[in-house]
């Protein structure tokens, strides 16, 4: 059948229609896209994460949804994972990792340092030492938006050597 129906639907990507299910065909353009996995490891104990941990859960939400359009147009997918960690992997918490490299990594004379989280240690109920990222002479608990931007594009440009 090639009606009316079936040709404007076709026109605007639907590629079949079965009852209430409508299967819609990627746009043109987007089946060569690569992709740029933002991955965000913390802490969860009983649900909860530490304070730090959560400022930079929501700094990659928002880096993600910055980067979204802007990678678009350079054929480029965002897509977030989420990983929870135990007590036991608290050396990997509030870390970032960009399609498997960790973001301190990517951007040049960064390096990775720890100091006490009063937020971590309510939640384990010890004291406990957490990382930061020593970044142009600072010293940042949560990472900000623009260092996972930073980053972003770093591991972008090397991907497209």
């Amino acid at each position: 059948m090639d009606g009316p129906v079936e040709r404007a639907s076709a026109a605007r990507g639907y590629t079949a229609c079965y009852g209430a299910a409508v299967v819609r065909r990627p746009p043109p353009g987007r089946l060569n896209m690569k992709q740029l996995e933002i991955e965000w490891r913390h802490l969860d104990q009983d649900g909860k994460t530490c304070d730090r941990c959560s400022d930079t859960g929501e700094n990659v939400r928002r880096a993600i949804q910055s980067l979204a359009d802007d990678l678009e147009a350079l054929q480029w997918r965002v897509t977030f994972k989420e990983t929870r960690l135990t007590e036991a992997d608290i050396a990997e918490s509030n870390q970032i990792l960009l399609n498997g490299i960790p973001l301190d990594e990517l951007l040049p004379n960064a390096r990775i340092s720890e100091n006490c989280c009063a937020s971590c240690g309510e939640l384990l109920g010890a004291p406990t030492l957490c990382r930061t990222l020593e970044y142009q002479e600072r010293t940042h608990e949560a990472i900000p938006v623009s260092l996972i931007r930073e980053a972003a594009y770093q591991r972008i440009h090397q991907q497209n050597r």
